[in-house]
């Protein structure tokens, strides 16, 4: 049993290479859901959404989000009424929102629908939102708090960032089989992901970080930074503004209390050392997932770990 946890498009990739070489039934996808926002009335689940098409072989490569071949007809006749239109959502990707809301409406929890959705569109793998209550990550900005989405994407990351607040938190709990999980899997995949509003916020719910300090699993994660740098997402700037140095360093940093293993780019081999004195080991291997090859090669290096 394998248990990964996730956001965004690095995960995405990553896991395209991993289910080359594991069975999807022995696989459990932790997904970030302080990203999930309200828009026209519709629950979104962004990063649920991109793990979900990605592995279900739908999503569209050149953006990495969104179903492939997708039309916004539905989006240009909101902006002819003059309504916000800055959330690129297409109009079969609005349909997954649609019948999400309409059962989060009827009473069922956020991780039962995404179990139909994710069995719908042919998975095995388990697909799970990190908690099934409120949470959404806002960062504070010079004017103001704004929701990681419209920061994201209304203002794209332009602003400076003054702190990340998780509104939501203190209540929140992992969603049925979380924790579950992490304690009954030989391993635990920390995928290349934002370390602050992707893994951090799952690290932020109530008793997961505790279930990765005492599980037997392995736990290894991949850097999102290479050579001082994210490969894509803001990353930086959301590291710079909590005062952290934006390095690979860093973020094994924030996961050394539960680390095994580090899985370092070639990039940044000078910062074994640094990483090392953490307590965790540090393997050096390609990390920039151009095509299915490295992505299945790095999911490779992840599982010989």
């Amino acid at each position: 049993m394998i248990t990964a946890l996730a956001g965004g498009v690095g995960a995405a990739r990553f896991l395209t290479g991993l289910v080359r070489l594991v069975e999807g039934k022995d696989l459990s996808v932790i997904v970030n859901t302080g990203d999930d926002i309200e828009l026209f009335g519709l629950h979104i689940s962004p990063d649920v959404d991109i793990v979900t098409y990605t592995l279900a072989g739908i999503v569209d490569d050149e953006k990495g989000w969104g179903v492939r071949g997708d039309t916004f007809r539905c989006l240009e006749a909101i902006k002819k009424f003059g309504g916000e239109a800055w959330f690129n959502l297409g109009d079969r990707d609005l349909a997954t929102h649609m019948f999400r809301t309409a059962l989060l409406k009827n009473g069922f929890k956020l991780s039962e629908v995404t179990t139909q959705v994710s069995h719908a569109l042919g998975l095995d793998v388990a697909i799970l939102p990190m908690t099934d209550d409120k949470f959404e990550t806002r960062i504070v900005t010079e004017s103001g708090s704004v929701h990681f989405q419209e920061y994201l994407v209304k203002r794209g990351a332009e602003d400076e960032v003054l702190g990340v607040e998780f509104v939501g938190v203190e209540k929140a709990k992992p969603a049925a089989g979380v924790v579950k999980s992490i304690m009954e899997s030989q391993l635990v995949v920390i995928c290349p992901s934002n370390p602050i509003v992707s893994i951090g916020t799952i690290l932020a719910v109530k008793g997961i970080r505790d279930a990765l300090r005492f599980t037997n699993a392995k736990k290894v994660a991949i850097s999102p930074i290479v050579a001082g740098a994210p490969i894509k997402g803001p990353a930086d700037k959301l590291l710079r503004g909590l005062d952290l140095e934006v390095s690979a360093y860093s973020v094994a940093k924030l996961y050394s209390d539960f680390l095994d293993t580090f899985i370092l780019d070639t990039a940044d081999s000078a910062e074994r050392g640094r990483i090392e004195k953490l307590g965790v080991e540090v393997k050096v291997a390609n990390t920039i997932m151009k095509s299915l090859k490295d992505k299945t090669e790095l999911a490779r290096t992840v599982l010989e770990a």
